[in-house]
């Protein structure tokens, strides 16, 4: 499973979902070797019921299935670990505040303020009343923290975010950092090799994992660095890609 293998200091690969609801994308995904999916509730209209069913199926198959919120907050960070997922991923994480409050939420004590829901589908939907000694800290284990990096504030910020006790995962958003550093779309444009390159050496420097979700190519160029949490394309682009080589069919001559 992916949180394992980052863990451990090895590559995990993964897609991104905004479209498909149906809970069995998971096995699909399963089958066809991936680590993890990362469901879109900031852009995707995924509700918390949805990804309870994604996320329990996952969890009894033997995928990680995280989970990307719309903003910082506790209701959206915490009801989100309590459906079962995972990873939860928080946009645009400008400073060590938020990264401290994002952890806070996440982690269970010591290490944050994690409040506990008792049974439910982050437990298995079963009684964990008297194991709390070792359930507490192998879900925290068990659950990454992942901070996107999408901002020219967290860029200048990158050390005391990535200092952040709880935080597992800085994952850039390339998009929406480019936008903000000024360089729309413009991946390999120096200033934006120049906040890559930050990103990456304090991620090394605080033993966090180094992410990104972009291109195939943007990635290999990435992996050299440092670059484990791998996350590519969208079940959206996937779909459109399979129907235009479908659509090519008509060129074929007999």
């Amino acid at each position: 499973m992916a949180v394992k293998r980052l863990r451990d200091g090895k590559q995990a690969a993964g897609t991104m979902l905004r479209l498909v609801k149906a809970p069995a994308i998971v096995l699909v995904a399963k089958q066809a070797g991936l680590d993890f999916v990362m469901f879109d509730m900031e852009h995707g209209p995924y509700s918390f019921e949805s990804i309870t069913d994604a996320a329990s199926l996952a969890r009894a198959t033997g995928i990680d299935c995280f989970v990307r919120v719309p903003e910082l907050s506790k209701g959206n960070v915490s009801r989100a670990l309590d459906c079962g997922v995972t990873g939860v991923m928080v946009p645009m994480i400008k400073d060590g505040q938020e990264a401290r409050r994002f952890a806070d939420w996440t982690k269970y004590a010591p290490v944050g303020n994690r409040g506990l829901g008792g049974w439910g589908a982050h437990t298995q939907y079963r009684d964990t009343s008297s194991e709390m000694e070792t359930f507490l800290p192998q879900e925290n284990e068990r659950v990454i923290t992942i901070a996107q990096i999408e901002l020219a504030e967290a860029i200048e910020n990158i050390d005391e975010i990535a200092a952040t006790e709880g935080i597992d995962v800085l994952l850039v958003g390339p998009a929406d950092l480019s936008n903000s550093l000024g360089v729309n779309g413009q991946f390999t444009h120096p200033t934006m090799i120049d906040a890559m390159t930050k990103v990456s050496e304090a991620a090394e420097r605080h033993k966090k994992i180094f992410g990104l979700h972009s291109g195939k190519d943007l990635l290999e160029r990435w992996i050299p660095h440092g670059c484990t949490m791998l996350m590519n394309s969208m079940d959206i682009t996937i779909l459109h890609q399979g129907m235009e080589e479908i659509a090519q069919l008509r060129t074929l001559k007999s």
